[in-house]
């Protein structure tokens, strides 16, 4: 027997027409360098009101092995997170950083990256007014074709924009807009990565102008394998649901000529039974009007005693 609580979150975790905020897992392996270490401490804060860290050491999780990310599926699973970022170190692949996203908790694709020439936001200096606040929307510059040409970094452009976007909305306020990814492709597998906070300034127009202030992280990413999904897993997670269904309007019916057609129904106007106030101005005309007939008739009746005597 479910309790009502676990009612609430079975159902907060249902699918739905439109999705919650996605979550991001950040997790290491058994190794891991101070850079990495680093790295994945600025990525949480940059998604603090949407991600959760996991400080122990995980031996078991190798993403692009068999049966290496069931551990990972897991934890997906526990956290209901579909965008995880896994760090991990060896002589083999130093610094190495595995970005991906589930479909359903499962492994959906993968993007694998080398960190080098990393610079933490405590190593840039700034005023701190500018600092990005928790939960605003960010900006997205790419520069370069290979994100145009080059398949992998399409794939990392995908998983970058799922992973740093937010919440998705319709309308926004560009002053709820303050920061900046910037993103350089530097070669067909380098990809130079920084963030900005923007400062507005006064243009004279009704658009400021934007000033981009250095923040941190920064970074080079250099792009060593990727994983994309199949056909038939691709087909299923991209389908989209039909259009929210629309209360059913009473009375109201469209026409492709005449547009939206509305009744109004009123009801029978009882006007018999109408009570009149004495002070209604049709009584006060039908008043005057008798007693000029009134005085009319009383002139003709003097005159003709007066023409009678």
């Amino acid at each position: 027997m479910l309790t009502e609580r676990a009612k609430r979150a079975l159902d907060k975790r249902a699918p739905k027409l439109v999705e919650n905020l996605k979550k991001t897992l950040i997790l290491h392996g058994t190794k891991i360098s101070n850079v990495l270490n680093a790295l994945l401490t600025d990525i949480y804060h940059l998604k603090k009101d949407c991600a959760i860290k996991y400080s122990r050491k995980n031996e078991n999780i190798r993403p692009f092995e068999s049966g290496g990310e069931t551990s990972l599926e897991f934890f997906s699973l526990k956290t209901d997170c579909s965008l995880f970022i896994f760090g991990s170190h060896s002589k083999k692949r130093p610094n190495n950083l595995v970005i991906g996203r589930t479909y359903d908790h499962h492994i959906y694709d993968l993007v694998e990256v080398g960190v080098e020439n990393f610079k933490t936001m405590e190593s840039f200096s700034y005023d701190k007014k500018l600092a990005p606040r928790i939960g605003s929307k960010p900006f997205f510059a790419f520069f370069g074709e290979g994100f145009e040409n080059v398949e992998e970094l399409k794939h990392f452009k995908e998983v970058l924009l799922d992973l740093f976007r937010g919440e998705v909305v319709e309308n926004l306020n560009i002053t709820g807009v303050d920061h900046v990814y910037v993103c350089t492709a530097v070669s067909s597998n380098r990809v130079f990565f920084t963030h900005c906070a923007l400062r507005m300034k006064r243009s004279g127009t009704v658009v400021p102008r934007m000033e981009m202030v250095e923040v941190g992280p920064s970074m080079d990413f250099l792009v060593r394998r990727h994983r994309l999904p199949n056909d038939g897993l691709k087909k299923e997670a991209m389908r989209t649901a039909t259009d929210r269904p629309k209360k059913k309007e009473k009375n109201v019916s469209r026409d492709v000529i005449q547009g939206k057609i509305g009744k109004i129904y009123i009801p029978d106007q009882q006007v018999g039974g109408v009570e009149l106030s004495h002070k209604a101005k049709g009584l006060k005309r039908a008043r005057r009007e008798a007693k000029l007939k009134n005085n009319v008739s009383e002139h003709k009746a003097k005159k003709q005693k007066a023409d009678g005597e």
